[in-house]
């Protein structure tokens, strides 16, 4: 993509506004704790204190409105907690000469960092640098800093204790999440009536899971209907896709095949109702097809399912009448196996224990190469730069540069870029609503108070529209609260837009000089995925050896790990496509189309697996000789071919074919048996996507054309 087609499509994305609006009563709610804090400190602290408070109440209610499971109020404590130590420290180092840059671009490092733990992590941290910048003017006493530090905390404290005192959908994130799981499944299952290899998207079931990780308060608070629903739908999904499998389930054609497509299209429809009522807590409703899913009906005289197919579809309908059955009852026994990560218990620790697991997290990341590390040098970079260059140009309201510098920078180009247009866009347009306002009405104190608090409530109303609105409300209020201290409004308003015009120009051009290309990183990405495959595959193959063993936590692990490489390379790609010019691929000798065919190949390698696994063995099965050893040849193929990947290498499969014949002679001589008949299916495909994966990578014409990536 050329340079002119990137800005041009950053630019459309980020002064695109959306219809959705935030729910009405949490930005409500939001302005009514910025308000609880503003106005009595400023009746009784006075212009500074009061400005360190509305900012500490407007970042810790933004925190709550970032997407996090974690309750609201423990983030806008956190929030709150960091605005403090922020604001404390940025006055104690304005009284020192030439400290206060320093503390900045430490803070600024520390900031960027932060999103080595998440999203929401990120930006707070970033927030926290801002709200230093606004509310650190003058030089105070170490007394008077503190008060300064412990007002911004009280903003969080307000925040969470209205969020405490007027809770608003409490669990509505969590009800989505796990909704959205069955919903996908029940459009999975009708994807397969038509295309029976069709491959599932993993990101619902990646978000439902990190929705069912709870802190202590949450497990003992959590509605009981949402308790084991999760781990049914892990358990449905191999199940529909083994059903619907030409190779495992039924067969391509026939009448096996109608009735396989009519107890899909009644599963769609149950778990439809099922997603309905998990989102709505009402209670679920079935609907008529329902007793479609049984196997054989009193005025039934059709053809029936045969073999592996017709323990899928048993296995389908029991595990549906077990979620309904959850759904009605709320019986937390339903599922009776814990199983870690597929429908047990989730435990995520408080804030204050993971801050062990986060500096962990954060100092892995201290390497050049690490695209966290690298933003938050620029991030410190910018921010720095900014700042000393609009003291040293003698503006009064300097901090407007780096402020909006340290805004607009983001880890990758395409939110850099269209968050630079979006905050630039806004900040003007709020600059100059508010200007004139305060040039044509002249309002007092109070009045610019309460002119304050309904922008902060616009704003908070905004965060689903668009950024560019969301900064017209932002800037607003900032204009509005700052215009409680003295200054003429018309020539501070000409400095922001300057300013603020600074800012964002800087932070786009040392992104453009100092750029993290995802493209170059698409190589790695795809290398640990397709080791993370070998490893799903490997787990899952070799538990029909050994049948009585445990290995559920196995089995599990390697999936996770495969779904989650998987999302990382997919969201590499996403945002390598944003990318202006031409960057290589990380891989010698790669393009992308290649990488495009090894990632559906490796996504039918993810397919087989997730087949094999539908018909994981019974404990009391017959053991399959042999599997344990292609097993161990699969994970250490793929495990090589990784490395093979990012040192050049040709990448070939040829132990894993020999491991696979030795397979099929065993086979030949074990007793005939549905365990038999997967299994040997089942390596067959893997094979398969194998072969694909060898000739995507030798540019071969005869290469899977690409398709949806499967897990």
């Amino acid at each position: 993509m050329s340079w002119f087609a990137a800005l041009r499509d950053t630019a459309r994305t980020g002064l695109t506004l959306d219809r959705a609006l935030t729910d009405p009563k949490r930005a409500v709610r939001g302005a009514v704790a910025v308000a609880l804090v503003l106005f009595p400190t400023l009746a009784l602290g006075g212009v500074g204190l009061a400005t360190s408070a509305a900012m500490g109440a407007f970042i810790a209610g933004s925190a709550t409105f970032q997407r996090s499971f974690r309750p609201r109020a423990s983030l806008a404590v956190a929030a709150g907690a960091g605005l403090g130590i922020s604001t404390f420290l940025g006055y104690l180092a304005a009284g020192v000469p030439g400290l206060f840059p320093v503390l900045l671009a430490v803070w600024a490092f520390g900031a960027g960092l932060a999103w080595a733990i998440g999203p929401t992590a990120g930006v707070v941290a970033t927030n926290t640098v801002s709200v230093m910048l606004i509310v650190v003017q003058l030089p105070v006493s170490a007394t008077a800093a503190l008060g300064h530090g412990l007002v911004a905390a009280l903003g969080g404290v307000a925040q969470a204790v209205v969020i405490t005192v007027w809770p608003i959908g409490s669990w509505t994130a969590q009800r989505d999440a796990l909704a959205d799981t069955y919903a996908e499944l029940a459009d999975y299952a009708r994807r397969l009536r038509q295309d029976p290899t069709a491959h599932v998207d993993p990101a619902p079931f990646m978000t439902a899971r990190h929705a069912a990780a709870l802190t202590p308060w949450q497990d003992r608070h959590r509605p009981p209907e949402l308790r084991g629903l999760r781990g049914l739908a892990e358990r449905i999904r191999p199940t529909l896709a083994a059903l619907a499998d030409p190779g495992i389930g039924a067969p391509e054609e026939g009448p096996e095949r109608d009735r396989a497509r009519e107890v899909l299209a009644a599963a769609a429809e149950v778990m439809d109702a099922l997603a309905r009522a998990i989102r709505t807590g009402d209670p679920v409703r079935l609907p008529r097809s329902a007793p479609s899913l049984t196997l054989v009906r009193p005025d039934d005289d059709g053809p029936r399912l045969q073999g592996a197919a017709r323990r899928s579809a048993r296995r389908l309908g029991g595990l549906l009448r077990k979620a309904a059955d959850t759904l009605d009852r709320g019986d937390e026994d339903t599922i009776t196996t814990p199983v870690v990560g597929a429908g047990g218990a989730l435990h995520k620790p408080s804030i204050v224990r993971m801050l062990p697991v986060a500096l962990r997290t954060v100092r892995r990341q201290l390497r050049p190469r690490s695209a966290v590390f690298q933003h938050a040098v620029r991030l410190t970079g910018v921010v720095t730069v900014a700042y000393l260059l609009a003291r040293l140009a003698g503006f009064h309201h300097g901090y407007w540069a780096p402020m909006t510098a340290a805004m607009v920078m983001r880890p990758d180009f395409a939110q850099t870029y269209s968050r630079g247009v979006a905050r630039l866009a806004g900040t003007v347009v709020g600059v100059a609503v508010s200007t004139l306002v305060v040039q044509l009405a002249h309002p007092g104190e109070w009045v610019l108070a309460v002119l304050a608090v309904i922008c902060i409530g616009g704003a908070y109303l905004a965060f689903r529209t668009g950024y560019a609105l969301t900064t017209v409300g932002i800037s607003t209020y900032v204009v509005f609260l700052l215009g409680l201290q003295e200054g003429d409004p018309l020539v501070t308003a000409v400095e922001r837009v300057g300013l603020t015009l600074l800012g964002g120009s800087i932070a786009l051009v040392t992104y453009a000089l100092f750029p993290t290309w995802q493209t170059a990183r698409l190589g790695e990405r795809l290398a640990e995925w397709l080791a993370a495959a070998g490893r799903y595959a490997g787990a899952v193959v070799a538990c029909y050896e050994q049948p009585a063993q445990p290995r559920g936590r196995a089995v599990r692990s390697a999936l996770l790990d495969s779904r989650e490489a998987r999302s990382e390379l997919i969201q590499a790609m996403q945002r390598a496509d944003a990318e202006p010019g031409r960057h290589a691929s990380g891989l010698a000798g790669v393009s992308r189309r290649q990488i495009d065919r090894a990632r559906a190949a490796v996504g039918h390698l993810g397919r087989a697996a997730l087949l094999l696994e539908a018909h994981l063995p019974a404990a009391d099965a017959e053991p399959v000789p042999g599997a344990g050893e292609y097993a161990e040849e699969l994970r250490l193929a793929t495990a090589l071919a990784g490395a093979a990947l990012l040192t050049g290498q040709p990448v070939e499969f040829g132990a894993v074919r020999d491991a696979q014949a030795r397979l099929e002679e065993r086979l030949a001589q074990a007793p005939a048996g549905v365990q038999r008949d997967v299994v040997r299916a089942g390596t067959r495909l893997v094979g398969q996507a194998l072969r694909d994966l060898e000739r995507a990578l030798r540019g071969s014409a005869e290469g899977p054309p690409p398709g949806r990536v499967g897990e």
